[in-house]
Formats: structure tokens, C-alpha cells, sequence
């Protein structure tokens, strides 16, 4: 074994004939090329029986409790009597009904019939008919008593003041001086039989509805503040991809200056945070409510009150200090390996001036893989919503048909009804018997197995295609005239042409450990509340282990793609020689690649710390100069996190391309 693994890690042999890229190729991978085509195939299948399956509507309106859609056309209204109890917390009332409270009912009036009073509720007979069930069966000379009505659940114990939220309506919670919690004006309501529900009981069993409720609240106002500022952001978004591509050209031509430049103004920038959060830290000091805590403060819909304590600004303070001090450090660890990584930038530099139709190939892969997310997403919708309209008998007395399926369209001439009298065929739960839904789950599997498949090859595919544009360039005797005249659409050409296989083949390996990540993830939120310590234990270990496997064969296959996109191998054998490579050369793969790596994530933040810093004086008024120009916003933190994220994403995709041209020319050098 020992010589086997001396022979693979000897250094190849010097070709003075070997001038980069090789066109004369044969087609890698076959097999994984093939599989790869039969498991799209698949996808595109899944997905059209999903759409032909799936209802969307099922997301967006409500059902009633026959399970049928709230407020759509031919649908008759229903109400759900048990919300009360049920785990559902959704109340489905009529809207011109949200401001009315009754108590107890009235009748149960059916139309042209006259009404046999139960109480003094006599202004409120439309609602008791609108919200009772079956009053066209009464008959005026057979009408059932008030608590016969309530009892056998034809109409509702009573109706409460509500409020809209998404085609539903929820209870109008509020609170009073003192922390008194009413719904309308009241605190207490009689649901009949000698029960009485209170307020707090209300707010009990729809808290997480009312989470729901604050979210939109804060969605609705966020949406209100992309309204006002949109303009602003998307000039700003500009001024960062503006601030990268000139950031870009002044590495072509100054790389050592610039890099030390960007060290300096890292530097400065994160001092700024630091000096800015003190300053708001001190000025808070003696304002009332300031010394509250974060815990104490708990989650407030209105962000801006965590600005008003000094605890959040000292938060800020510590994690800027730390970020500084960490910088630093490293800088001067590593300051005479900086010399050796601009050396490396420079020639990066030069070879993305010769190859400037890379810098726009990071849209291509992200216009890729927006598509399959979308996909992913799309198909996701209309698996989970697929399930059919179960229906179940419910009953109170014994029956030998409980909780058995039913059809509510037949139940009433079916065999049930006659031995079960007091038996009903209600809406259970959306599901289904079918062989389609019995194999429900492993289509949902498929879909996020096959996202995670399709998401790695287009980043191997670009990769490959950056890969051997940047080869093509190293290996070039005589620049620019050895250089082909596309190199980006000749690399893509033959990535898809000769290695689509090889590239199937290793985001396969990619996205099989990351689905166990996912599943892990999701043991790990399901463990949550479990007592066992050793379970705990074990899966925090085997997700550490699986984020190492993880890291560790991102950074091999990145390798094995150069490897491919220079000698055009598959990916077994090319994945070996960068790994033997990198063994002949790990002190420059530790030390140099990755410094050069650090100094390109200090380029990010540089640009995102400028779009971040001007951003942040602009919305919150504080130029005086252009304080009116500013829009008028509900949180001014809105714009200014969308452009910290949109200008990291676009400063990300231009240097992930002076990245891969590092790691490229690297390669070549050490080949």
C-alpha cells in the first residue's frame, strides 16, 4: 500500500509539448451521464404528476369544516362550531358578522319560516341563520329546542368579535389598563351547557395565531418600506456593482497598492463601527428604559425599540471589537505569506483582464440556479398539496363504523346511517389511499434530493467552464495570441460536450451528504425536547462530522474539476491527482491559497462596509444635506440590511471568479 501510494504522489513528468487545456478528448463518466439524464427525466415526471395532483389553494384559502374553500365560488358557507377545542385556532365567520356578539342563540331560522324565539336576542336573526347548519330541514311545527340546537351541534354556542387575516378571521384580542385581556369588550363568554369561556383562554388558544398576525403586520409595513425606498436600493445595488467593478480594475493594475489599501480601510471601517456604537452606547446613558435588557425587552414587532437600549449597541461593540481583533491577529501572522498571496493576485489579475468575459459568467450561473430553486419550490407546493378530502364517520354513541372513511355525498343512503343514526360524515383531514399518495412521501424526498443534485452541477458547471478559461490563459506561451478567442464559451462547450457525467458524479457525492445533513437537521429540531443527553450527544457529534465531510469534499471536488478542465479525465482519476497534488504542496495549499482567500473576503467586506456605512446615514437622516431627499420609513433598517446582503452577493460573485482563477492558476503553478 505504502508504494502504491508513493508511485500516485509522484510528480508528473515535465511535456514540452503540453499547451494547456487538451481539445483531443474523449467523454467521461458515462454511466453517472446517463443516470443523471434518467433521474432529470424522472424529476420533470414527478413534477408534472404533482401539478396535475396539487392545488395551491389549499395554501392560500381557508377550509370550512367540511373541507371545503372558504369564500370561492359555488362553495356554501360553513362554519367550524369547535374551534373552540380544536387545534385549528382559525375562526371562519362571515365578515359583516365580525362585530357581533351573541352570547346565546336565538332560532335557527329557515327561509320563510317563522321564528320560534329562544332569547333576547331578537335584532340578530339574519346571523343565526347565516352561521346555523341544516335549518332547511326544520319545519315551523317541528323545530328543535335551544338546547337540542346546541347540543347536536346545528348552530354555534356563540360568535365572537373578530378580525381579518388572510381570508380568516381571528378573535379581537386587546388588553386594557392594568393587563386585563378582553375580546371586543368583554372578558368572559357564555358557550352554553353552564360553560364559560374566558378572554385569557381566547388568547391562550390562538397565540400562535396572533404570531402570525404581528408577522403580517411587520410584513405589511416592511412591503410599505420596499414601496418608499426601491429606487434608493436598487441605485444603491448599482453603486455596489459599480464600487466591485472598479474595486476589480484597480487590482489589474495596482493589486499590490490595492491590497493594502483595502487591509487599511478594512481596518478603519470595522474602528468606525466600533467608535459609532460607542457613541450611541454613551448617549443612552440616563434615558429612561435604556438599561432595559434584551431578555427583559422580549420580541417586538418594532425593531427600532432595540435601538433605544444600550444593551444592543454594547452587543454590537463586543462583536465588532472581536471581528477587529481577530483581523489584526492574522494580519500579523501571516504578513510575510501576504507578500507571496498579492504576487498570486497579481497574476490573477492580469489573467481576469485578458479573460474579462468571466466577470459576467456569474450571472449565467445564478439565472441557473434561480430556475431550480423555482422548480424545487414549485414542485414542493404541489406535492404538499396533492392530498385529497378525507372523510370520516364521527358519532357519539357506539358504532361499529367510527372513524371509518366515508363519502358525504352517499352517507345519508349508505348502511352507516341506518345502524348509527346519530352518525355524521365529516371532513377529517386532507390525505389519501391512493398508490400516488401511499408514495407521497418519497416523491417529496425525490424533489429535495434531486434540488440538491441539480444545484451542485450547475455550480461544478461553472467551476469547470471558469476553470479552463483560466487554464487555457496559464498555459498560453504567448499571451494574448495562444489564448483562444472564447475561452469562456469554449470551456462551457466542452464541459457540457466531454465531462457532464463527471460533473453528475461529483455533486452526487456533494448532494448525498448534504440530504443526510438536512435529515439530521431535522432530527435534531425534532430532539428538541427530549431528555436524552446521549442522543443529544450523538447527533451533535455525527453533525459535526457530516459539516467536515461536507467542507472536505466541496474543497476536493472544486480541485478535481480544475484537474478535469486541464487534462480532461474523469473525475475518479482527476479527483486522485489534486488530491496528491495538494499532498506535494500543503504547506502553499495552508498557508498561501488560503491567505489569498482572506485577502478576497476583505475585499467583500470593504465594499459591503462602504454601501453598509453610507446606506445607514442616508436612511436614517442623518446628512442633513440630503435629510429631505430620504424617504419616510416605518423601520429604516429595511433598505439598509437588503443592501448589506445585495451588495455582499455582488461583491461574492466578482471575486468568486478572481477565486477560482486563484485556485486555478495555483494548481497550474504547482503542477
Amino acid at each position: 500500500m505504502k508504494i502504491s501510494l508513493n508511485k500516485q504522489s509522484q510528480s508528473r513528468k515535465f511535456d514540452p509539448n503540453f499547451k494547456g487545456p487538451l481539445h483531443n478528448r474523449g467523454c467521461t463518466d458515462v454511466l453517472c451521464c446517463i443516470l443523471f439524464i434518467l433521474a432529470l427525466l424522472g424529476y420533470f415526471a414527478v413534477g408534472i404528476v404533482a401539478w396535475s395532483q396539487g392545488d395551491p389553494r389549499k395554501v392560500i384559502y381557508p377550509t370550512d369544516s367540511r373541507g371545503q374553500f372558504c369564500g370561492q365560488a359555488g362553495t356554501p358557507l360553513d362554519f367550524t362550531f369547535e374551534t373552540m377545542i380544536c387545534d385549528n385556532n382559525s375562526f371562519v365567520l362571515q365578515e359583516e358578522a365580525s362585530s357581533v356578539l351573541l352570547q346565546h342563540l336565538e332560532m335557527c331560522q329557515p327561509s320563510g319560516a317563522a321564528g320560534v324565539p329562544v332569547s333576547h336576542h331578537t335584532g340578530q336573526k339574519q346571523y343565526l341563520f347565516v352561521f346555523c347548519v341544516h335549518c332547511h330541514i326544520f319545519s315551523p311545527s317541528s323545530l328543535s329546542s335551544p338546547p337540542e340546537i346546541l347540543k347536536d351541534g346545528l348552530c354555534p354556542a356563540m360568535l365572537m368579535p373578530s378580525k381579518a387575516f388572510t381570508r380568516r378571521c381571528l378573535p379581537a384580542l386587546g388588553t386594557l389598563k392594568g393587563g386585563v385581556v378582553v375580546v371586543g369588550n368583554e372578558t368572559t363568554f357564555d358557550a352554553g351547557q353552564g360553560y364559560n369561556i374566558n378572554a385569557t383562554d381566547v388568547l391562550e388558544a390562538s397565540k400562535k395565531s396572533n404570531v402570525v398576525v404581528e408577522a403580517r403586520q411587520v410584513a405589511m409595513r416592511i412591503f410599505e418600506d420596499y414601496t418608499q425606498s426601491w429606487h434608493w436600493i436598487l441605485l444603491g445595488l448599482v453603486i455596489a456593482m459599480v464600487v466591485s467593478l472598479i474595486f476589480i480594475v484597480l487590482l489589474r493594475f495596482l493589486a499590490g497598492i490595492m491590497v493594502w489599501v483595502m487591509i487599511v480601510l478594512v481596518i478603519l471601517v470595522i474602528g468606525y463601527g466600533i467608535a459609532h456604537c460607542y457613541m450611541e452606547f454613551a448617549s443612552l446613558k440616563g434615558d429612561p428604559g435604556s438599561d432595559v435588557t434584551i431578555r427583559d425587552l422580549g420580541l417586538q414587532t418594532d425593531f427600532s425599540v432595540y435601538l433605544q437600549i444600550r444593551q444592543t449597541w454594547l452587543a454590537f461593540m463586543i462583536i465588532l471589537a472581536i471581528v477587529e481583533i481577530v483581523v489584526i491577529l492574522l494580519l500579523i501572522f501571516l504578513r510575510k505569506r501576504i507578500m507571496i498571496a498579492i504576487a498570486l493576485i497579481k497574476e490573477a489579475s492580469r489573467a481576469v483582464g485578458h479573460v474579462m468575459s468571466s466577470l459576467l459568467y456569474p450571472l449565467l450561473t445564478f439565472a441557473l440556479l434561480a430556475v431550480v430553486i423555482a422548480y424545487w419550490a414549485i414542485t414542493a407546493v404541489f406535492l404538499s398539496t396533492s392530498n385529497d378530502q378525507v372523510y370520516k364517520v364521527f358519532n357519539n354513541s357506539d358504532c361499529e363504523y367510527a372513524r371509518e372513511t366515508c363519502n358525504p355525498k352517499t352517507f345519508n343512503t349508505s348502511n352507516v346511517s341506518a345502524v348509527c343514526p346519530d352518525a355524521e360524515c365529516l371532513f377529517a383531514f386532507y390525505g389519501g389511499e391512493t398508490l400516488y399518495h401511499k408514495y407521497l412521501i418519497l416523491f417529496q424526498f425525490y424533489n429535495v434530493f434531486l434540488f440538491f443534485w441539480c444545484a451542485n452541477f450547475v455550480t461544478a458547471l461553472g467551476q469547470v467552464t471558469l476553470s479552463g478559461a483560466f487554464a487555457s490563459y496559464y498555459w498560453a506561451f504567448k499571451k494574448p495570441d495562444d489564448i483562444p478567442a472564447f475561452p469562456i464559451f469554449s470551456s462551457l462547450g466542452r464541459a457540457l460536450r466531454y465531462h457532464t457525467g463527471s460533473l453528475a458524479f461529483g455533486s452526487l457525492i456533494l448532494s448525498m451528504v448534504q440530504v443526510i445533513r438536512v435529515h439530521l437537521e431535522y432530527l435534531d429540531h425534532k430532539l428538541k425536547g427530549a431528555q436524552n443527553k446521549f442522543a443529544k450527544f450523538l447527533l451533535s457529534c455525527m453533525k459535526c462530522c457530516f459539516w467536515c465531510l461536507n467542507r472536505c469534499i466541496k474543497f476536493l471536488n472544486r480541485n478535481a474539476y480544475i484537474m478535469i478542465a486541464i487534462y480532461g479525465k474523469s473525475f475518479c482519476p482527476s479527483a486522485r491527482d489534486a488530491f496528491f497534488l495538494l499532498m506535494r504542496n500543503i504547506v502553499r495549499v495552508a498557508v498561501l491559497d488560503k491567505v489569498t482567500d482572506f485577502l478576497l473576503f476583505l475585499g467583500k467586506l470593504l465594499i459591503v462596509g462602504i454601501v453598509g456605512i453610507f446606506s445607514f446615514f442616508f436612511f436614517s437622516g442623518r446628512i442633513s444635506a440630503i435629510e429631505d431627499a430620504a424617504p419616510s420609513l416605518n423601520y429604516y433598517w429595511v433598505p439598509i440590511l437588503t443592501l448589506v446582503v445585495g451588495s455582499y452577493l455582488i461583491a461574492h460573485g466578482f471575486f468568486s471568479v478572481y477565486a477560482m482563477c486563484v485556485d486555478t492558476l495555483f494548481l497550474c503553478f504547482c503542477e
